[in-house]
Parts: C-alpha cells; sequence; structure tokens
C-alpha cells in the first residue's frame, strides 16, 4: 500500500489564542523529547507493518512545534523514519517557528533529505502578533527568512493569517511583500478563524468587535481578498483556498489530502485515513490527544471509524473542490463506480450558469472557491436526495 505519513509534534514554547490545535507548552531541554521521539518511531514501525505500507511518497512532520525538537532531535527521528520506511520519501516537509529554528536546525534538515521548511510567520505587525498572544519578536523574522531562503531558497513555505486584530489592508500588503522579499516556493494564507473554545474566541465574545481591533466580517474578507490578489500578481498561483504556488512548488503532501488519497497520522490527536477503492469505503483511525499516555503506553489509544460510501464521497467532495482542479474524476469513478456529474449534475449546472464553476472541468473557479461552503451544501443536498449510493 502507498500512504503519505504525517507525524504530529505537540510541543509549543506558547499556544496562540486562536490555535485549537492539539499542544503542550514545553522547553528545549525538557527530557520528554528523547522519550516521545522514541515512541513516534516505535509506532511508525507498528502502525507501517499493519498498514502494509510499502510506499511512502510524502512525510509530514508539523505541529506543534517541530522545530522544538532541535537539531539533534529532528535528525534523530528523520533517520529513524527513514530506516523504517526502506527509502527516502519524495517529499519531506518539516514545520519550524523562527524563534526555535537555527542554522543548525536546518542543517541537519538538509543532511536528512528534508525538501520543504514550512515556516509560521503569521504576520510582521507588532501589535497584532501581540493581540494573539503570538511568541517571538516579529523583529526577528527578516533574519530568520534570509537564514531559509539561503540554505532552502524557493523550497520553503511561508503561513500568514489575515484578520488579525489591528490589520489593515496596508498592513496585509506590507507582510506579503516582507516574505515575498525571501522568495519563497510557497505561502499559505489563511483567514483568521474564531474557533470555539479557543481565548481569542472568548475575547471576541466577551469583549464585542471593536473598530480598529478585531476586523468585522466583511471587512477580514476584503483582507484576504486583497492578500490573494497580491500573490497573484507576484506570480503565486493559487491552487487551493488557502495555498498559493510558484510552478512546480505545490505542497505534494497536502494534495493527497484534497484527493483523498491513503495517508497515516502519527503522534497524538493525530489522524489517518485509509481508503478502499474496490468498494468505495474507507477507515478513519485518529490517536487520543493525550502526549502522556501517548509516551507511557506501549500501544496508544485509537479511536477507529467506519466512512461507508456516501459519507467517503461527501469527504472527496469536502477536500476535492478546495482544489483548484476540483476532484480527481477518474479516482472519482474507480471509487464510486460512477462520474461526478451523475452524482450531481443539478449543482454542477447551478454554479456554473453563475459563472463560478470551470466550462471544461468539475471545478470551482477563482471567485467559485470564495463561496466553498454553499457550493457543498448544494452538492451534499443532492447527492443525499437523489442518489441511492448504495445502487451503485
Amino acid at each position: 500500500m502507498t500512504a503519505g505519513v504525517y507525524l504530529h509534534v505537540p510541543f509549543c514554547a506558547g499556544a496562540c489564542d486562536y490555535c485549537d490545535f492539539y499542544s503542550i507548552p514545553l522547553k528545549p531541554q525538557d527530557k520528554r523529547i528523547a522519550a516521545y521521539i522514541d515512541r513516534l518511531l516505535a509506532e511508525g514501525e507498528q502502525r507501517l507493518g499493519e498498514g502494509k505500507v510499502t510506499q511512502i511518497p510524502s512525510l509530514y512532520i508539523g505541529g506543534g512545534t517541530p522545530s522544538l525538537l532541535g537539531a539533534s532531535g529532528i535528525g534523530r527521528l528523520l533517520r529513524g523514519l527513514t530506516a523504517l520506511g526502506g527509502q527516502r520519501p519524495g517529499e519531506i516537509t518539516v514545520e519550524a517557528n523562527p524563534e526555535s529554528m537555527d542554522a543548525a536546525f536546518l542543517r541537519t534538515c538538509q543532511d536528512a533529505g528534508v525538501t520543504r521548511i514550512s515556516l509560521g510567520v503569521q504576520s510582521f505587525h507588532e501589535p497584532s502578533r501581540r493581540a494573539v498572544g503570538r511568541i517571538g519578536e516579529g523583529a526577528l523574522l527578516p533574519e530568520r527568512l534570509r537564514l531559509l531562503s539561503d540554505m532552502f531558497p524557493r523550497a520553503f513555505s511561508v503561513d500568514l493569517i489575515t484578520g488579525l486584530p489591528f490589520q489593515d489592508a496596508s498592513i496585509v500588503q506590507q507582510d506579503i511583500e516582507h516574505v515575498l522579499a525571501f522568495e519563497p516556493g510557497h505561502v499559505s494564507l489563511y483567514a483568521l478563524t474564531l474557533e470555539p473554545g479557543t481565548p481569542l474566541a472568548e475575547k471576541a465574545r466577551t469583549a464585542g468587535v471593536r473598530p480598529g481591533v478585531l476586523p468585522g466580517r466583511d471587512e477580514a474578507d476584503c483582507l484576504w481578498i486583497a492578500g490573494r490578489d497580491a500573490l497573484e500578481q507576484a506570480g503565486y498561483e493559487q491552487y487551493e483556498v488557502s495555498n498559493f504556488a510558484l510552478p512546480g512548488k505545490r505542497s505534494l503532501h497536502n494534495i493527497r489530502y484534497w484527493r483523498m488519497e491513503n495517508w497515516l497520522g502519527l503522534g497524538p490527536s493525530a489522524s489517518g485515513t485509509f481508503i478502499n477503492d474496490e468498494l468505495g469505503t474507507g477507515r478513519r483511525m485518529t490517536n487520543t490527544a493525550d502526549v502522556d499516555n501517548y509516551v507511557a503506553s506501549e500501544k496508544n489509544q485509537v479511536l477507529e471509524e467506519d466512512l461507508d460510501r456516501l459519507t467517503l464521497m461527501k469527504e472527496t467532495f469536502l477536500m476535492g473542490f478546495r482544489y483548484i482542479d476540483g476532484p480527481d474524476t477518474e479516482v472519482f469513478r474507480k471509487r464510486f463506480r460512477l462520474s461526478i456529474a451523475a452524482c450531481i449534475p443539478e449543482t454542477l449546472a447551478a454554479w456554473r450558469n453563475k459563472g463560478l464553476m470551470e466550462p471544461e472541468k468539475n471545478a470551482l473557479t477563482r471567485e467559485g472557491l470564495l463561496f466553498l461552503d454553499p457550493f457543498l451544501l448544494d452538492a451534499f443536498t443532492e447527492v443525499e436526495r437523489g442518489i441511492k449510493i448504495e445502487d451503485y
């Protein structure tokens, strides 16, 4: 079986107020780092064997903050994973934060065959960074971006966020100009989401949305669109809702998600999905979010979920229509024994008439991606109403 592999490193120097990913505070010298790497490698050996995974086209180490593992930790993890897989994946991505990324860390990544570094910048604007509890000073960013650009030229990605407190169009433009000066191959431009239960969502609920602090919904939308336009004018193609790349620099690992191809998740809170194309069904496995129990146990607790044909079809739409090329039509036909057009003919026709669907393929246009949620609502409603999936 072929499967991408995602490893979750749940350690952070501090939690940002907008983040709802599972993480715990940790210092680089914490003794749990060595134990955690041992446990990840043990789980990897176990799960790769159980899933009969023989090919790993992409490996993604995310978090949390993987750069908190330091040069020695990331080196040991990468060497161990390469030994488990038998051969080096074609794409290896490691996430990093500026305050914990240094030349030694990057040099170790180079030596271990890492092909992409994903750097969390979010914004250079200090009031915005402080307002959401972002660790590190904005003044550090140019130095770390220069280091990254020198060691991984055009082989790195930068994360930016729009809709942050105290942001306006000029600040978004400045953030993009600062980043593009270092010529990243890839930029992820995210619109801030107030996730339930996060400190930022609670602040917004109790304090309200005040002018000049947290942008209102319409203003936030305009900020993201302005950022999108600036990236496209600089030659970056929007190939997914929030992702932009120079030619040949798309994230191959993330494309596996958007095309609903097999992936394995390792580490607490990590999730993986295996697809049975012959039956048009899937199996999802999610590790419980408890790092101490994960390290202490020889076998971690895994929540398993069966994805029936209808559920998998809807998830294929959910992920596939995020992608600029839409769901893979041949994979869809093979998996479900019918075409996309046979599943949602009314939805495709209606959105094509609106000019929001590409005329020659089942994919949303650049402007159509702005309305992904209502499109999916239409598609799901039509599938549930008009097609008996079990008949195919």
